[in-house]
């Protein structure tokens, strides 16, 4: 089956719909997480992953547990034939009430499967394009890149060579951005 056949009968509504209780659920930077998981899905088409049926369902429900807690998990388990791996994907992506962040993306650096890491990467992608000045302070905004550096570029590593380029690229124009405005010029930088 083709690329295009496989996207034809890809049936993502039941997901679509379940990811709609992200509406509620607003942005430090704007608009809301269900655009984001869309962010996310849109990332991963643009990386080509057509035929990954579970990766694509679960990156529109990539925070759902985590922002929505009361989200009934077994209902999620009964939407399709695929539901289940969806889920335990999505859980495994979801940080625990218990672990700090930066145990959360060791945990998936060291214990995450493919699909898990792959999922994470689009998920930073889409976040960090999202990144900016007016809505986290600077130090925010370097921290953020540290831990992307320290644990995400690992993980691409492990996954995709070219989201490793797109994430090295990200960071860099955003420390750019930091360092321009800092020092008070603005040359053609759209903040």
């Amino acid at each position: 089956m083709s690329d295009l056949d496989f996207l034809k009968n890809l049936v993502l509504a039941p997901y679509i719909l379940k990811a709609t209780a992200l509406i509620g659920v607003s942005r430090r930077v704007g608009g809301n997480q269900f655009r984001h998981s869309f962010s996310t899905l849109g990332i991963l088409l643009d990386y080509k992953y057509f035929t990954e049926s579970i990766l694509l369902k679960a990156s529109l429900l990539h925070d759902l547990f985590e922002d929505i807690p009361e989200t009934q998990i077994d209902e999620v388990r009964q939407i399709d034939a695929d539901a289940n791996q969806v889920v335990e994907l999505v859980l495994e992506v979801t940080r625990r009430k218990d672990e700090t962040k930066p145990d959360y993306l060791q945990r998936v650096l060291d214990h995450g499967s493919v699909k898990a890491k792959i999922l994470k990467c689009a998920d930073r992608i889409s976040n960090l394009t999202d990144l900016h000045r007016d809505t986290h302070p600077d130090h925010k905004i370097s921290d953020y890149l540290i831990q992307t550096e320290q644990f995400i570029i690992p993980m691409a590593q492990q996954v995709n060579a070219d989201m490793v380029i797109e994430l090295t690229d990200l960071i860099a124009k955003r420390r750019k951005i930091i360092q321009r405005m800092a020092s008070g010029s603005t040359d053609g930088v759209i903040v």
